[in-house]
């Protein structure tokens, strides 16, 4: 099996040029190219001749960095959380009020933004494909699961500032809210009637306050941080 030297070059860009790339580079590629397929076209439709097509690079280059589609999805999750959620996570953990600090987390799961929508389609696709392959996503489960941990981490500071009484461990609500999130979510990428992104908003806040005993929609809402 070769490397990238039967890459196609897209329109502008010589052979020689994309020869030259390092395979971080190449591996990078063809992951945001992954990300564009699947957005667009779902976990399930979505192949290795897919995926190169849309890097300019033949199935061999493709096949030479990633072993498998689920292989490649794991990395565009990888690189989605990152995107998503990097610098939201970086103010959430320098906030210093708790209840500011769970809005600034919780608000941008829901906003009515096209990056978002994308957002929750891969993630969608991703945990179907989980519940299919549970090895998916066994060693990528730290890398993944950033919000989750941020939000437990701000529930704790709620906690120990005597401004939250959850109803368990921080960690324990933090999971009960993304499992929530996630599954919310999906219904609404599935069109469920009625069932809208500031609906989905207000759900969430009902389960936070009664988990933390806290009242939080009340509250000035948080702008969405973004890189």
């Amino acid at each position: 099996m070769s490397g990238g030297s039967d890459a196609r070059p897209p329109a502008g860009v010589s052979g020689s040029v994309r020869a030259r790339q390092r395979p971080e580079v190449r591996r990078a590629m063809i992951v945001a190219a992954a990300r564009e397929v699947i957005v667009r076209r779902g976990v399930g439709s979505t192949g290795l001749r897919d995926i190169a097509a849309e890097a300019g690079v033949s199935v061999g280059t493709v096949t030479y960095h990633f072993g498998s589609v689920a292989e490649i999805l794991n990395e565009v999750v990888v690189l989605e959380t990152e995107r998503f959620y990097g610098a939201i996570v970086d103010a959430v953990d320098a906030e210093p009020d708790p209840v500011k600090a769970v809005r600034m987390l919780v608000e941008p799961l829901f906003a009515e933004r096209e990056e978002v929508r994308q957002h929750w389609r891969i993630w969608s696709d991703y945990w179907t494909a989980v519940v299919r392959r549970p090895e998916v996503a066994a060693e990528y489960a730290e890398r993944i699961r950033v919000w989750e941990a941020c939000l437990a981490r701000a529930v704790r500071r709620g906690v120990d500032a005597g401004v939250f009484t959850p109803s368990a461990e921080p960690e324990v609500v933090a999971l009960k809210l993304a499992a929530y999130s996630d599954g919310v979510a999906t219904q609404i990428q599935q069109g469920v009637p009625g069932l809208t992104n500031a609906v989905a908003l207000e759900w969430m806040w009902g389960f936070l306050e009664h988990e933390l005993g806290e009242p939080l929609a009340g509250s000035e809402p948080a702008p969405l941080v973004r890189r």
